[in-house]
């Protein structure tokens, strides 16, 4: 009896042990709680604060060199840290995106606008300065001001083109540095493209035609001024070959700007507008660049872009072979001389009644021939596939054409046939050798047409199997499978409907058997009685 409550005195205890454990435990959370409350609160108010030294809000706080590792819950780090619509909301990426593609479209369209305008003045500039005003006057140095102003402005646009490209290869990649997409290629072709728009006629600036000497005008020595007269128009500087050469070649070179036309043309067209377009592209990793737009020009306006290209080409190169003449007083320094020489240089026929004197028309001369060479081969290309018969077209003409091969090969077979049997006729007859002779070789020239026929029709015959539609042998093929799998079913349904069956015709049989069995019995019961009971009669 008294080791009970010694008993229920140890059990006491031990649970009042358990309880002040488990006391602890809870205060020991609930003090790890405040803690990591306290740090998440810290780590907000440092994130938060403007003021705060080096603040990084994923954990890591610099303070005075020393480094202070913080566990701060997601949600507040998500929330504490500032992200951008392109540096990951992917709720904005799309709308950012199409905004971009509309800035580049509008920048593009601008920057075309600015080169043709530039291109515009300087064309205006080499024919009315000699004719209307002279070189040193206001009105070319106006004319010279605005194709510079030009210039800037053009170079503005291609840098903002080129940022907001470099945007656009941001959000696609999901990247959060915008030097990632500064690649060699990229600087390299960014560089090349300002260095070409940045190319115009800045000689005027440097040098006048004339020059002053104690506030006086100095006149030009004897051969210059008479060279000068003599020259047809133009407004560069004679005393100076090395500077009128290059100012030349300058005015020239702001045709490069043309480049921005397959741009344009590439932003602003269907292909890349159409949703659906770019889906079925990006599926079968389609790369939409100009020369995938010039292709499918190409098939769908074969001679519009043939005749535009030859049109544009010819008026340029005429006018670019009649600024490099100019200066030489030759007839290659009229404009329709200059069409001309262009005309049949580009078709590679040179007459040579006209041909260039100068170091510059030479190259122009020599670019039109490679360019000419080029359309010409387009042109053959183009014209073969307009000749060429469609699927339909072949078809029918095969199809004749054997049916009329298959005939003629019937009567050379009974050609052979007949002369066989001539041959032989004249065997049994005995006739002579010379008609004889006679039927050989007309059974031998029978059998040659016959052989030529056959190796024709065969000929045909591959041509057609040559033809085979894919697309139709795709159908064939797709409906014999659906034939074969309906009919698949089909067995399979009667199988199971035979089996059925038979297991109806097992069970019918069963149920007769013991029908049978129970009759048999019944029977033979029958008759050992009627043997039983006949005794006692």
């Amino acid at each position: 009896m008294r080791a009970m409550p010694s008993r229920s005195r140890r059990e006491s205890a031990a649970g009042g042990q358990k309880e002040d454990e488990a006391t602890e435990e809870d205060d020991r959370d609930s003090t790890d709680s405040r803690r990591m409350r306290a740090m998440e609160m810290t780590a907000r108010n440092l994130c938060s604060d403007s003021n705060a030294d080096e603040n990084i809000c994923d954990g890591l706080i610099k303070r005075n060199g020393g480094d202070t590792e913080i566990t701060v819950p997601l949600s507040y780090a998500l929330s504490c840290k500032k992200i951008s619509p392109i540096e990951g909301n992917n709720l904005y990426r799309l709308r950012d995106r199409k905004f971009l593609l509309e800035d580049k479209k509008r920048l593009c369209a601008w920057a075309l606008a600015t080169a043709l305008f530039g291109i515009t003045l300087m064309i205006l500039h080499n024919e009315l300065c000699p004719v209307i005003y002279q070189s040193g006057s206001v009105y070319a140095q106006t004319l010279s001001s605005l194709i510079s102003i030009s210039t800037g402005c053009l170079l503005i646009l291609i840098i903002a083109f080129h940022y907001k490209d470099v945007r656009l290869f941001v959000i696609d990649h999901n990247q959060l540095d915008w030097r990632i997409a500064m690649t060699k290629h990229r600087v390299l072709g960014i560089s090349l493209e300002l260095l070409v728009c940045a190319i115009h006629p800045v000689v005027t600036y440097w040098w006048s035609p004339e020059t002053e000497v104690n506030g006086q005008r100095a006149p030009s020595p004897p051969h210059e001024a008479s060279e000068a007269n003599a020259s047809s128009p133009l407004c560069l500087s004679t005393r100076h070959k090395a500077l009128r050469d290059v100012e030349i070649l300058m005015s020239a070179m702001m045709f490069l700007r043309l480049y921005l036309v397959h741009r344009t043309i590439l932003l602003h067209s269907k292909v890349l507008l159409n949703a659906s377009y770019r889906t079925i592209g990006s599926l079968n990793k389609i790369n939409f660049s100009f020369r995938f737009l010039l292709k499918v020009l190409m098939n769908k306006y074969p001679a519009r872009t043939l005749l535009v290209f030859i049109l544009l080409f010819w008026f340029l190169a005429s006018w670019t072979l009649t600024l490099c003449e100019r200066q030489m007083q030759k007839t290659a320094g009229n404009m329709d001389t200059a069409l001309w020489l262009t005309a049949i240089t580009f078709l590679t026929v040179g007459y040579g009644d006209v041909s260039p004197v100068t170091s510059c028309g030479k190259v122009v001369c020599l670019f039109t021939g490679l360019m000419g060479v080029a359309s010409t081969a387009m042109m053959v290309a183009v014209m073969t596939r307009k000749l060429a018969l469609n699927k339909g077209e072949k078809h029918v003409h095969y199809f004749m054409t054997d049916i009329q091969i298959t005939k003629r090969v019937r009567n050379a077979a009974a050609n052979v046939l007949r002369e066989c049997w001539l041959l032989h006729r004249t065997d049994v007859t005995k006739g002579s050798s010379g008609e004889h002779r006679y039927r050989q070789r007309r059974l031998l020239e029978a059998i040659r047409v016959f052989r030529q026929l056959r190796v024709k029709q065969r000929k045909l015959r591959d041509y057609a199997s040559e033809m085979v539609d894919l697309q139709k042998m795709q159908m064939i093929m797709y409906d014999l499978s659906a034939n074969w799998n309906n009919s698949y079913h089909e067995l399979e349904q009667r199988i199971l409907s035979m089996e059925q069956k038979l297991d109806e015709l097992n069970r019918s049989l069963q149920q007769t058997s013991q029908l049978l069995t129970q009759v048999v019995g019944r029977q033979s019961l029958e008759r050992r009685h009627s043997h039983a009971s006949a005794p006692h009669r």
